[in-house]
């Protein structure tokens, strides 16, 4: 490492001077490309305005660029940066819940670079920002780059989302701006404001230009999300069919002479009465398998040597009613001083605030149990033909429990920002840029158990529509709050924190003539530092009723799942949102002594890891120009140089925190080259080869294990852990693009893309026994748990096509004047290699399936008018369903955990009454569409025998007024 200062030193001597080594070249006359028409050619106005800008965008940058623009944020139906961009081509969103969309995808890949103004910016501890929490107000413009540079960053697969805030030098003086909406929630009934209030001005003085900016947000949603589950697969015994006899076996853990297996009855992955000499662990069946255990009617499993057949069926039903409350406070301010037109200097700060509290409202209901069977037990159950999967049944005395959980979500993070920029003699620039940033996040989680006694239950799990149906024989224990015993405490939180200090150098020098037209290079110094720190306690129910507690007021909800299932729609259960928490805290105290519960005073937090990671990079680029065939061919080739220090400290919770220290370095060499020919003035060809690096999270890279017990009480606990070998995942990146911009104000295109990983982090899961661990002693204890951990150990490639196409006809007569399409459409195709592993993880051979997160299909449709004080814009998007996640391979049905195909119709219109005020009216989600996931893997499994989840999306309507006065 002892040449890297030396190196690094010689790029920022080279940026700062390679703008003054040739000024003596003389201005020559433009190419035939740079005498297109621009941007400034194309005067419009409103929507259109947008979706023009957004051409002219992707247009002028040698790269693959789409945008949004200036008023498209701020005049869509959308509230924060992620719903804005998902009507971007080959952009896909997911995760409706809370009345927005929260994770973005860049053609199927997860892991966007964020930027701000073209800076690295992060959540606390993370190693990304949420662009929810960037409101849509506080927005100029959005890029989207499907390619990169040399001269940026260098990490992030997927691609770069760089979100640009407004300037006072962007402004011709005083202007104030602003809006104000009340936007409604439909499941939560509830209106929630949304303003923003922008003041800046430009001042000329004797030292030169100056102004400065302020821009405000606050937004608050109170919302209410519905989820309804049929549980997990497992396995139980037929009703007339061969039984499994009991071990003779004196080993340690059998029970020789135990009870007879009965019919119907579930069968666990191990069993006292299986233990044998060969089989001393008492397996019955071996829990996540890719495909899940066989489903064809009279599928067997051998337990002590006898064939046995089995049938699948669920272990319970689920409902959540989740209501939250977030708020965001965001402000951006500027202050810009131009002495003269060669030099600019900007300050400014960047604040986004976070302010969550959710409480979720859980009725859980086992359907598991065997030994209270109707007295016609062969007909109280059904079977889809041709399988052994139950599709409904009748179940004696099962039990249950609700879980009234409270958590809170703080997230205060800052951004302070200097940058110069100058012009050196008449084609030089010189850019230096200093970043501080700090972020603070702190969670809270407060749970209480209520249990029932045992209730008959009759269930369908797919009633139609993957909606499953349930009743209890007598419902009125469900709102009755002395039938409901306070169960176990479960208090925990986490504290997470991190800073970075960052400076970058930059040089470039153009030429207007000649094969070579620039020339840049650059540095970047970026030390960031990372600390996590949990807490966790939890107790023993009290013992008493409800209606006994004393403390705060039960809660009971109403109208669950708005009339769309044929299930219950009301339940009570412990509010921690009224209680005083460390009077409930007391209460354990007493009830159980050996959980030592601390009370507020006394809670302190355990550092998890602490992390300083120091990355340097330099770059070096350059542009050049030829003809060919008569046309402009233009070149730009680069490569940068990333190097990655590491100091880690990990504290293990199992050790009382003991501390484990371990540093790294890397170091890698990055190319990039683009070619951009234009055929004709309105034909023109792209392609581009770069490579591009993804890091792993911080929290992947601690080997400390954390615990969670046997919840649903499936024999064992899970675990997770990271991994302090991971290492950087390495992409290839190839695109060819055909642009035509066959009319003013219009243009097709169309992209192929492939991408070559290698290096894909993928979860590898062994059983292991953790004797004596820190999680509390109760009825979820466990010291057998499958320990998911994060490994290099997949190749992949991503290969599509997106096709995109914007059109405002010129000939359209009177009102049809300004009526347009824009839309776009990406075809993906995945393939990765996943290892198969034993049951203590080691990896026996592969397999492969798809990307997590990628639709084959998707596409985009917005049909936008625009003529005199009127626009609008009706939306509709859709994707196909995709392959979400793999569950944690605890279960009996396939590991594959799919979300079905989703879609959105949203509506927006604008009055404009004058030229300074105008009256917006939007709604999201118009066919209040459902977001639903069932089990599949390979072949195996399908929304209807497999049905898993189903989240009723909000519809919103929002009327609003916006002003400008300048």
């Amino acid at each position: 490492m002892a040449l890297k200062p030396f190196a690094f030193c010689t790029a920022s001597i080279f940026a700062l001077s390679l703008a003054s080594v040739a000024q003596a070249q003389e201005a020559a006359p433009q190419s035939a490309d740079d005498t297109e028409t621009t941007a400034e050619d194309i005067i419009v106005t409103g929507v259109r305005a947008s979706i023009v800008g957004a051409i002219n965008s992707r247009k002028d940058n040698i790269q693959i660029v789409d945008s949004i623009v200036a008023e498209d944020v701020g005049k869509l139906p959308d509230n924060n940066v992620v719903e804005a961009l998902q009507r971007v081509t080959g952009i896909q969103v997911t995760d409706r819940a809370g009345g927005e969309a929260a994770t973005i995808t860049i053609r199927g890949l997860t892991d966007p670079l964020t930027t701000l103004n073209g800076r690295n910016i992060f959540t606390a501890a993370g190693t990304s920002f949420a662009l929810q929490d960037i409101s849509a107000n506080l927005v100029k413009k959005v890029d989207v780059y499907k390619t990169r540079s040399a001269d940026q960053l260098e990490t992030g697969l997927a691609g770069q989302i760089d979100v640009q805030t407004r300037r006072p030098l962007d402004f011709d003086g005083f202007t104030i701006s602003g809006l104000a909406r009340g936007v409604y929630s439909e499941l939560r009934d509830k209106a929630n404001p949304n303003v923003a209030l922008l003041v800046a001005d430009k001042w000329d003085t004797g030292i030169g230009e100056i102004g400065f900016l302020v821009n405000a947000s606050y937004t608050r949603a109170e919302y209410r999300n519905q989820n309804l589950q049929s549980g997990a697969m497992v396995p139980f015994l037929t009703v007339d069919g061969a039984r499994p006899s009991v071990t003779t076996s004196t080993l340690p853990g059998a029970c020789p002479g135990g009870p007879a297996f009965g019919a119907l009855e579930r069968l666990f992955t191990t069993d006292c009465r299986a233990v044998t000499a060969s089989n001393p662990q008492g397996n019955l069946w071996t829990p996540g398998l890719d495909a899940g255990l066989p489903t064809a009617a009279g599928s067997t499993l051998n337990i002590n040597g006898v064939e046995v057949p089995y049938y699948l069926s669920r272990d319970a039903v689920i409902a959540s009613d989740f209501y939250g409350k977030r708020t965001r406070p965001s402000v951006n301010a500027a202050l810009q001083w131009a002495p003269n037109d060669r030099s600019v200097y900007t300050a400014e700060v960047f604040y986004s605030g976070f302010r969550g509290k959710t409480f979720n409202s859980l009725n859980f209901s086992f359907v598991d149990w065997w030994g209270n069977l109707p007295a016609d037990a062969a007909n109280s159950f059904e079977l889809y033909d041709g399988t052994n999967i139950v599709k409904s049944r009748q179940v004696g005395a099962v039990s249950g429990f609700n879980s009234g959980d409270y958590s809170t979500n703080k997230t205060d993070s800052y951004v302070y920002a200097f940058n110069a920029k100058w012009d050196v003699a008449d084609r030089g620039k010189i850019t230096a840029d200093v970043t501080y940033q700090d972020s603070k996040n702190e969670t809270s989680f407060f749970a209480m158990r209520t249990d029932r006694a045992p209730q008959d239950i009759s269930v369908d799990f797919n009633a139609g529509g993957g909606l499953p149906s349930y009743h209890f024989a007598n419902e009125a224990f469900l709102t009755d709050a002395s039938q409901w015993t306070v169960g176990n405490l479960f208090d925990s939180g986490t504290k997470n924190t991190g800073n970075a200090f960052t400076a970058m150098l930059d040089g470039e020098y153009e030429w207007d003539s000649g094969f070579l037209r620039r020339i840049k290079a650059g540095f970047r110094y970026d030390n960031r530092k990372a600390d996590s720190y949990v807490r966790d306690q939890g107790a023993r129910g009290l013992g008493i009723t409800l209606d006994q507690l004393g403390e705060g007021t039960p809660f009971t909800n109403s109208g669950f799942f708005d009339g769309k299932a044929d299930i219950p729609t009301s339940w009570v259960l412990a509010d921690p949102r009224t209680m005083d928490k460390d009077a409930i805290r007391k209460l354990y105290q007493v009830a159980d002594p050996a959980a030592n519960l601390l009370l507020s005073n006394q809670l302190s937090f355990g550092h998890v890891f602490g992390i300083n990671e120091i990355n340097t990079a330099a770059y070096i680029m350059a542009d050049g120009e030829i003809e060919l065939f008569g046309r402009p061919l233009q070149v730009q080739g680069g490569v940068r140089f990333v190097a990655i220090d590491t100091d880690y400290d990990y504290f293990d919770r199992g050790a009382n925190f003991a501390r484990t220290s371990v540093s790294t370095g890397s170091s890698k060499f990055l190319p990039s080259f683009t070619l951009r020919y234009g055929i004709t003035d309105k034909l023109r060809v792209r392609f581009n080869y770069g490579e591009t690096l993804r890091r792993p999270a911080f929290g992947d890279l601690n080997p400390n294990v954390t615990l969670t017990g046997d919840l649903s009480r499936i024999g064992f606990g899970t675990g997770s852990a990271g991994n302090a070998n991971l290492g950087a995942t390495h992409s290839k990146n190839f695109d060819l693009a055909l642009e035509w911009y066959f009319e003013r104000n219009s243009a097709i295109y169309a992209t192929a893309f492939r991408r070559e990983i290698n290096g894909l982090v993928v979860p590898l899961v062994a059983r292991e026994i953790i004797p004596n661990n820190y999680l509390p002693r109760n009825e979820q204890y466990t010291e057998t748990f499958n320990i998911t951990r994060p490994v290099n150990a997949s190749n992949g490639v991503l290969k599509g096509i997106e096709l995109g196409l914007t059109y405002f006809p010129t000939y359209l007569p009177g009102p049809l004047n300004g009526l347009g399409f824009t839309g776009s459409a990406t075809i993906l195709d995945s393939s990765q290699t996943i290892p198969v592993v034993n049951t203590e993880g080691e990896i026996t051979g592969s397999t492969k399936s798809a990307f997590f997160g990628v639709s084959k299909l998707s596409y985009n449709a917005t049909l936008a008018y625009d003529n005199g004080p009127i626009g609008a814009r009706l939306s509709y998007i859709w994707r196909k369903g995709f392959l979400q996640s793999n569950e944690g391979r605890s279960f009996a049905n396939p590991i594959g955990f799919w979300r079905a195909p989703e879609k959105s119709l949203d509506l927006q219109l604008t009055w404009n009454v004058n030229d300074d005020i105008g009256v917006t009216f939007d709604a999201v989600n118009l066919t209040k569409a459902k977001q639903q996931n069932y089990y599949k893997f390979g072949d195996v499994g399908n929304p209807t025998q497999f049905n898993s989840s189903t989240l009723l999306i909000d519809r919103t309507f929002a009327v609003g007024v916006r002003f400008k006065f300048d």
